[in-house]
């Protein structure tokens, strides 16, 4: 496996950081990419090294973090909803920039629809509408249903400074996914 340059990786984590942080405070449209480098305190060229366009940065920002999502969110046989929660709400609160630029502001309206897609692909895996609670149901109703639910309550916790901590909020939801799935 290759060595990762950590200069490359510290220039990238700038870039990231900048960008960020100008969407917190402005519009996706009117972020230049010699506003992400000024913020950077990096050339402009070195931005395009990286990237192709603040599109192409926004792209692969969102990409790393529902990559990184479900990684650590997967459920699997030693973990119920809750301990697989906790981690979901541990990296919401550890990326509480990105995420709450991505679904509280109007910095990329598109995330939210990724997001809730990525969850309708994680949550598919575990709808049971063969026996149980959701015995008849539409498996895509019971997805859409659960997929949004989720999203809006990470929206309102983001929204509101995390009124609970991540483990307290991972116990209410994940109850609430235990109930629905």
């Amino acid at each position: 496996m290759a060595k990762v340059d950590r200069r490359i990786v510290r220039t990238q984590e700038a870039i990231k950081k900048a960008f960020l942080e100008l969407m917190s405070e402005k519009n996706f449209d009117s972020i230049t990419i010699q506003d992400i480098s000024d913020r950077a305190n990096i050339n402009r060229a070195t931005v395009y090294l990286h990237y192709l366009d603040k599109f192409d940065l926004l792209d692969k920002i969102m990409e790393e973090h529902i990559y990184n999502m479900g990684n650590l969110c997967e459920l699997d046989a030693d973990m119920d909803w809750i301990g697989s929660t906790v981690h979901c709400m541990e990296y919401l609160e550890s990326n509480y920039l990105f995420f709450s630029t991505m679904l509280t502001s109007e910095g990329a309206p598109y995330f939210r629809s990724r997001f809730v897609e990525h969850n309708i692909e994680e949550f598919k895996k575990d709808v049971d509408i063969t026996k149980g609670k959701n015995l008849g149901q539409s498996e895509d109703v019971v997805v859409e249903f659960v997929a949004n639910a989720y999203v809006g309550v990470v929206e309102w916790w983001l929204k509101n400074g995390m009124p609970y901590p991540p483990r307290e909020m991972a116990e209410k939801v994940g109850e609430l996914l235990e109930r629905n799935l």
